[in-house]
């Protein structure tokens, strides 16, 4: 099982630069082909958009919720990875790589996220079992039973 470390704020950083990655890529990295470009721009709109619409700490709108940031984010991510194929710039050794990079960064990030909130939870008290057959505490017995005995 994966340990999902990555809390809101973490997230929420991280989405906020990865968007600014996806925006200034190609330019960075010197993408030859113009659907390579605007396909980054898009995802980089949409990522965005995303992290000022969820209900996290770093959120600015706060319509979406986690849990929903996450699906959207691991599709996002699956686009990504599929962009230069469906964008036809697979030969485009740069925007290619940058692409599949960004994608697997995402993955990672998706699967390393904690998007149930579970880890700012409090915990809960532990129970101490009982035995069955356990005598009983006089602590737990009432008032009246203490008169009792004296």
């Amino acid at each position: 099982m994966i340990h999902r470390s990555i809390g809101a704020v973490s997230h929420g950083i991280i989405d906020y630069a990865m968007a600014i990655l996806l925006a200034a890529g190609p330019s960075i990295a010197g993408f030859s082909a113009r659907p390579a470009t605007t396909w980054a721009y898009l995802f980089a709109g949409v990522l965005f958009a995303l992290a000022i619409l969820t209900r996290y700490p770093l959120g600015i709108v706060k319509k979406i919720g986690l849990a929903v940031h996450g699906f959207v984010e691991l599709l996002l991510a699956i686009c990504l990875l599929a962009a230069p194929w469906y964008g036809n710039f697979i030969a485009g050794v740069h925007s290619r790589n940058f692409y599949w990079t960004m994608g697997v960064t995402m993955l990672v990030l998706w699967a390393l996220t904690d998007f149930r909130g579970v880890r700012d939870r409090p915990l809960a008290a532990p129970v101490a079992p009982v035995a069955p057959d356990a005598p009983v505490d006089d602590r737990v017995r009432s008032a009246d039973d203490a008169d009792v005995r004296r």
